[in-house]
């Protein structure tokens, strides 16, 4: 099973500042009491550690009162701004290693409720050629990163290896063959729109044929690692109530846990 960080920080964020709210309006006020009748029968101010003693929260109320600001930001931040993911397998390669941790926009699609995913303000619609975290359809626990190849509306072949949009091939060009002397790999420049990126295609996969009709609402998603990568050509379309946000930079790579983190391979995400 699958652990969901952000149910757990929902509930979190909710249970640590309704603690403190009811300690606030319930128990506040009766230690103020106590403490106004500890003076009176002293005749005078309690000494500082006394008063402290005698308006000391419960544990809960003051763990709560710790933990709420620090929640509740992080839950603003994860949920609306930014979050981070790391990247678990090699089916964006080239353009993403295994262990790079990246940073993904939550609002440049716009803002959503955490955990439900509903979109309360819409902003911008994925672009051609964006690099987008999204649940995975056929188990929505799980994250993918994948490339936008498809919008709503379009018609999209894939035939020698090469990306047709609504009957035009989008451009490759051929940089290196990997190793150079027995290639099994070959690294091409793809352009998708107005985005230029790098592709893997491995010599001996076989050709997968296919055409797909994206329909509304919908986006048709492919991973960098064309002949290593499980797609939408497999298992159809991706949602919009199903994205996460927008992949814009890595700012860490972390290959293992016996590695040392590399933050010098900071980069931008094209």
């Amino acid at each position: 099973m699958n652990f969901d960080f952000a149910l757990v920080l929902v509930l979190a964020t909710f249970i640590t500042g309704v603690a403190w709210l009811a300690d606030t309006l319930l128990f506040a006020g009766s230690r103020k009491a106590t403490l106004s009748a500890a003076e009176q029968v002293a005749g005078g101010r309690l000494p500082e550690e006394a008063a402290d003693t005698v308006t000391r929260m419960s544990w809960w109320a003051d763990f709560s009162k710790s933990m709420f600001p620090v929640l509740a930001v992080v839950l603003v931040v994860r949920s609306f701004l930014v979050e981070p993911f790391q990247i678990p397998s090699g089916s964006m390669l080239p353009t993403l290693q295994i262990g790079d941790f990246i940073l993904v926009s939550k609002y440049h699609y716009g803002l959503r409720l955490p955990v439900l995913g509903t979109k309360i303000v819409p902003v911008n619609d994925p672009d051609r050629g964006d690099v987008v975290v999204f649940k995975y359809p056929k188990d929505p626990s799980v994250n993918y990163i994948k490339r936008v190849v498809g919008l709503p509306g379009d018609i999209i072949r894939y035939q020698d290896k090469i990306v047709y949009v609504n009957g035009q091939p989008q451009m490759q060009e051929l940089l290196a063959k990997l190793p150079p002397r027995a290639p099994e790999t070959l690294l091409y420049n793809e352009t998708l729109g107005e985005v230029t990126h790098e592709i893997y295609n491995k010599v001996q996969a076989p050709n997968r044929v296919g055409e797909w009709s994206v329909p509304a609402g919908h986006y048709f998603v492919m991973g960098d690692n064309r002949d290593n990568s499980n797609d939408s050509r497999y298992w159809g379309f991706v949602p919009d109530e199903m994205l996460v946000g927008k992949a814009f930079a890595v700012w860490m790579h972390w290959p293992t846990f016996f590695s040392l983190p590399d933050v010098t391979a900071m980069r931008a995400i094209r």
